[in-house]
């Protein structure tokens, strides 16, 4: 909940010369609801996509005041959406039931699903952080088909390194971005697993995110705080130069 309309516009217009030639990766930036269809037009043409921050469970219009329905934002001028992110989940009662809901209505709605998974900080020191996240596969992806798995982009986010400075180590990100694939592969095939790209957010900031990406399992990066700034999140998006 970050930036008024012409804030948003300002960094989203700032990034794009910045990233223009970013072709090892996908670009993808989630402005606030109200920010949505302007940033999609100001950056047409352009090699950034647009997420929102969260969708309605349900697709069809109806007597839901203040949701917004996978439909409108495509409508907006979305190609993604983020579900079940982690303050979702902690403040507004986001469940595994309603992240699997929403996740079929947008890809319903012609959408990619970034579907967030992650654990607290007493279940990873109680020893069962996989065993939190596999529910949390479980339950987001029920009912899924491999060929549905195509569109899903899964991002896991230890809810202990969110805007704490505190992040996972690599190896610790890597160890559970491997639990991730295989726990897909079980699921939904090895052909989906391989080709899933899973994603680590937790504090990712500029002088972190090439240890990070060394790492096999890790494909990207969902990035909080430094995204707020064009330059910074620039410099994670261009890691490698």
């Amino acid at each position: 909940m970050y930036k008024l309309m012409g804030e948003s516009v300002e960094t989203a217009l700032a990034l794009k010369p910045l990233v223009a030639n970013a072709s090892h990766c996908e670009v993808v930036i989630a402005p606030v609801f109200t920010a949505l269809r302007t940033v999609s037009d100001r950056l047409e043409g352009s090699n950034i996509h647009i997420a929102a921050q969260d969708c309605a469970v349900q697709n069809e219009f109806g007597a839901h005041t203040g949701e917004v329905t996978p439909s409108m934002i495509k409508d907006a001028g979305c190609s993604h959406v983020i579900i079940g992110h982690s303050e979702r989940r902690q403040f507004y009662g986001e469940t595994d039931e309603s992240v699997n809901r929403k996740t079929k209505a947008a890809l319903a709605a012609g959408l990619t699903a970034m579907v967030c998974v992650g654990e607290h900080l007493a279940e990873r020191e109680a020893g069962n952080a996989e065993s939190v996240v596999s529910g949390q596969l479980a339950g987001g992806l029920a009912g899924l088909t491999a060929d549905d798995m195509e569109r899903i982009i899964i991002a896991y986010e230890p809810v202990w390194a969110i805007g704490t400075g505190k992040t996972a180590t690599p190896e610790q990100a890597q160890e559970m971005h491997g639990h991730i694939r295989r726990e897909v592969a079980g699921t939904h095939g090895d052909q989906a697993a391989e080709a899933m790209r899973i994603l680590y957010g937790g504090s990712v900031k500029p002088d972190n995110i090439g240890e990070l990406m060394s790492m096999a399992d890790i494909d990207g990066a969902l990035v909080g705080g430094a995204s707020l700034e064009a330059e910074s999140f620039a410099k994670i998006v261009n890691y490698r130069a």
